[in-house]
């Protein structure tokens, strides 16, 4: 008799995983060896779901000359789980529903369950919730560090095993408390979507498109002529570091906070500076997406700094970029990625009331999205919801107590 973590109902046991798996075994890694006809579907760890689905939206298939020359079919019932060392990714688990002509990365450990003893839907609801209960590195003593959790861990990890009745029947219960806990957070998706939606009505009412009426005393001004502009252009790499040793480094969008970026990296030879109060705009791969510069900064050439002139409040125009976000998306060019240059950049139609204007609109705007900001926050207080109940009842399961 196997002690476990805490004590079993009557009838179960603790058992290492492989005692009741009759294959557990990793993908293998992309290379280009062998020769099979066709392209066949590669699961990578992204394919893998936080609630334990598999995605098959996002698709990579493998050219015929990379298959292995021994591979298999994924069949109903096999268990698939993230032995990467992403954080992000690493312990996810899922199962396959359906019959996939596929092959599954190294990053990814297939489990079959041996159908005398165990269900494969036990399986991987076990392996999911021990995972988030830190079990997994309880039980391996510490972080797995690069090389990931290998099969050898695998089948020796504990998993509670009642009788199979019992498996189904409790796998059947979660299956259905998980369907409301999913119906659930489809309404509050569409709830958030629809609150993303009534923002951009609003910045669509507040700021006329060209070729409308504008209201009196209102003009259409060329961005270069309420503005300083301001391209970015990237330092040389062996300039970088994270350890603050020059300016914080903006490249891109993927450095854009809600409103302000966060530094990531650090220049110490910078070629293009922003200061605060900049407005930053992403002006390649996306275009449009904006910031506001809170501190001085080094821009990279996937930026460009907008300083305001006297005649123009930089809120007014950050409030503006925002309303035309798809607009500016849709006039980037370029044959790898979208991009805009700085002739199309500065010639690009700009709103300009009278400052005292700019300034009353910018209040009701900002009185506006400190509203939205607090439905969104009780919308993620709904998940963060949604999310313990969803441990709750995997934890109760496993504890014989639903």
């Amino acid at each position: 008799m196997i002690d476990g973590p805490y004590k079993l109902p009557e009838g179960w046991r603790w058992v290492r995983l492989g005692e009741v798996a009759s294959e557990i075994q990793s993908g293998f890694a992309f290379r280009k060896k062998g020769a099979r006809a066709g392209e066949v579907l590669h699961l990578r760890p992204y394919n893998i779901g936080n609630d334990g689905e598999l995605k098959l939206d996002q698709q990579f298939k493998i050219p015929n000359t990379a298959l292995p020359e021994h591979w298999s079919y994924l069949y109903p019932g096999d268990v698939l789980f993230n032995n990467t060392n992403s954080v992000e990714l690493v312990g996810k688990t899922a199962i396959v529903k359906t019959v996939l002509q596929a092959v599954f990365s190294n990053h990814i450990t297939r489990i079959r369950a041996c159908l005398d003893k165990c269900e494969g839907e036990w399986l991987a609801l076990a392996l999911r919730t021990l995972w988030q209960q830190g079990f997994f590195a309880q039980q391996c003593n510490k972080w797995v560090g690069q090389a990931g959790y290998n099969t050898k861990m695998l089948k020796k990890t504990l998993i509670p095993l009642p009788p199979l009745n019992e498996q189904q029947r409790i796998v059947a219960k979660v299956e259905i408390l998980m369907e409301q806990v999913r119906e659930a957070r489809n309404l509050r998706q569409k709830a958030c979507e629809d609150t993303d939606r009534l923002w951009q009505a609003v910045l669509a009412d507040t700021f006329p498109r060209p070729g409308t009426d504008l209201p009196h005393n209102w003009r259409w001004a060329r961005l270069e002529e309420v503005c300083e502009v301001n391209m970015g252009q990237s330092p040389p790499s062996k300039t970088y570091n994270q350890n603050e040793v020059g300016l914080p480094f903006f490249q891109g969008k993927s450095d854009f906070g809600e409103l302000y970026p966060s530094p990531r990296v650090w220049c110490s030879a910078p070629k293009k500076i922003a200061i605060e109060g900049d407005i930053l705009i992403s002006v390649r791969a996306p275009v449009g997406p904006t910031n506001l510069a809170n501190i001085k900064c080094c821009i990279g050439r996937g930026l460009a700094a907008l300083r305001v002139r006297s005649e123009l409040d930089r809120y007014w125009l950050l409030f503006y970029l925002r309303s035309i976000e798809n607009l500016l998306a849709s006039a980037g060019t370029g044959s790898t990625f979208n991009a805009i240059t700085k002739k199309e950049l500065v010639t690009m139609p700009v709103l300009l009331p009278s400052l005292e204007e700019q300034r009353r609109i910018i209040t009701c705007l900002e009185e506006t999205q400190e509203k939205i900001k607090l439905i969104k926050d009780s919308q993620a207080q709904f998940e963060a919801e949604l999310q313990c109940l969803e441990q709750s009842i995997l934890d109760s399961a496993f504890k014989g107590e639903l």
